[in-house]
């Protein structure tokens, strides 16, 4: 009888010639396959081999995320950026060491500090309102161990307003709404994002208080509503969440999302920074639940049309806002992206000639993100934010309609000095997206049009939806917000104001890349007198003046 061993060594020994003759056919099909094949030119003259390109190729992009590009580097948001809010919402600490990383001799935006700065118990602001959250604290951090946090809860002030300086939209409206906080959510809508991410950033804008969350033009879903947070109701050109079967509006359906007391303002999207076009939805996406809430077909991809066909111009843009305001009793507002001097010029004029408009108007910068978009409008349709701002800012003001709409800033604030900046740049309130996003996992994996975000943030597979932890997330929606509220309240210390709601002009200064210093007061005024020298006729056209 063959002794057990060489029983093993036989066997052992065919296994390893049945991979080799397996590897061998499957390298030669590969061979032939790839010599023949007419699509490849490096494929037909290095066969096998050149396989390794398209694989280095697709792992580029993670290679150049955490191996190779600077802390600085990276787009849309660099390493440091994304760190930033991660551990803002995770510690709840936005403390640094040693120095800063921005180049210095780059140009840009500083916020003036003043010789006596303002001391913390002399800031105005609301002091009675506190919240608890959690947080981690990081314990050990080892090159090689595991690393070791414990969760503990925490209780901090809200950095709300105080409420002498609380910003009232539609104050003339039979329900105005009232924003004790400078931060809310940017449009995103469900279906774009999952239920498990709406749901977490619903119940951490509602611990954090005083806060608001746009719902994107998707239409309101009940996963919005978990967190009984205000809400912005957008309205797209689809009219989704506000349409009959045919896709025109509902006026029926409008009254029952008015009733909701949560939704204390609706806004009309014309149009978005990353895409100055109605919005996209891959049919994968559109599950019977995103559908009923649409009120559109399950499983087809679904688009926005480019404008409104309800109105065509400002004048009967404001007759439908109007109608709007009317139906629902609460402030309407809409989303635009400006691309010129003269832009806004139409609608600035028929508010001034009716007396009539828009209650907010949320200015979108280029630089804002999307779920989907292409290459042509994301890069080069839309004025930046910092750009747009005061543009939009001094047209009001040329046409004498400032004072009767607020503006919201959207488009890559997700610091509290780049949301002082917009602040003096025109802006009385800010939206932020991207930053919450990341709140709730969002790793710039950019794979939110495709449905298989890594993190279940930008998808609705239920697979991929489960990693995102409901109860793990909201605290870290609510930690960065409160941590940018506190950041802001300590920049206005700096500047010598009580509040950010004073930033204005004569607080940030700009440095060119030659190191001379202009206040923004002198930009503001360049662009003042350009608006102010475009002559205006009636007929909506505009000349050089």
């Amino acid at each position: 009888m063959m002794p057990f061993a060489h029983i093993l060594t036989i066997i052992g020994f065919t296994v390893v010639v049945l991979i080799i003759l397996i590897l061998l056919i499957t390298f030669a099909t590969m061979f032939i396959h790839d010599r023949r094949q007419d699509r490849h030119p490096v494929l037909r003259n290095y066969p096998v081999l050149g396989k390794l390109r398209y694989f280095l190729e697709a792992i580029g992009p993670e290679m150049r995320q955490y191996w190779f590009n600077s802390d600085t580097e990276g787009k849309p948001f660099s390493r440091d950026e994304y760190e930033h809010v991660v551990k803002t919402a995770k510690y709840k600490r936005d403390v640094l060491a040693y120095g800063s990383k921005r180049d210095f001799d780059k140009e840009g935006y500083y916020v003036r500090n003043a010789l006596f700065p303002k001391q913390m118990e002399e800031l105005k602001l609301d002091r009675e309102t506190k919240v608890k959250t959690y947080k981690y604290l990081l314990v050990k951090d080892s090159l090689f161990g595991m690393r070791k946090e414990d969760r503990v809860e925490d209780e901090s002030l809200a950095y709300l307003l105080h409420d002498d300086d609380a910003v009232v939209i539609g104050p003339n409206t039979p329900n105005p709404f009232v924003a004790k906080g400078l931060i809310g959510m940017s449009a995103m809508s469900y279906g774009a994002l999952g239920k498990n991410a709406i749901t977490a950033l619903s119940l951490g804008l509602g611990i954090a208080k005083g806060t608001w969350m746009n719902t994107g033009e998707g239409g309101l879903s009940p996963y919005h509503l978990k967190g009984n947070v205000d809400i912005i109701m957008q309205i797209g050109p689809g009219l989704f969440g506000v349409r009959d079967k045919e896709g025109h509006i509902s006026w029926e359906a409008l009254k029952e999302k008015a009733a909701i007391p949560q939704i204390r303002a609706f806004e009309l999207k014309l149009a978005q920074g990353a895409k100055a076009r109605g919005g996209h939805v891959d049919g994968e996406k559109v599950t019977p639940e995103i559908a009923e809430i649409r009120k559109v077909e399950p499983w087809k991809s679904v688009d926005s049309p480019n404008r409104f066909h309800e109105f065509n111009d400002a004048a009967s843009m404001i007759d439908f806002i109007e109608k709007i305001r009317e139906v629902t009793g609460k402030p309407v507002g809409i989303k635009l992206v400006v691309g010129s001097n003269e832009s806004i010029f139409e609608l600035a004029a028929e508010m001034k000639r009716t007396g009539k408009g828009p209650d907010f108007i949320t200015v979108d910068g280029g630089e804002g993100g999307t779920g989907a978009s292409y290459q042509e409008l994301m890069d080069a349709v839309g004025l930046p934010i910092k750009s747009a701002l005061p543009i939009l800012d001094c047209t009001l003001k040329r046409f004498g309609v400032r004072d009767r709409v607020k503006i919201i800033a959207s488009g890559k604030l997700i610091t509290p000095d780049r949301i002082a900046v917009a602040l003096a740049l025109g802006a009385d309130l800010v939206n932020i997206a991207r930053g919450f996003m990341i709140t709730v996992g969002c790793i710039q994996a950019l794979k939110c049009q495709s449905n298989i975000c890594p993190t279940g943030v930008a998808t609705t597979n239920p697979h991929l939806e489960k990693a995102l932890v409901i109860d793990e997330k909201k605290w870290r929606v609510a930690n960065y917000l409160i941590t940018l509220r506190r950041g802001l309240f300590r920049l206005a210390a700096a500047a010598g104001i009580d509040s950010p709601v004073h930033f204005s002009h004569e607080h940030i200064v700009f440095k060119d890349d030659k190191g001379v210093v202009q206040s923004l007061e002198e930009i503001y005024s360049q662009i003042n007198d350009r608006i102010m020298k475009i002559k205006y006729e009636e007929s909506g056209s505009t000349t050089a003046g």
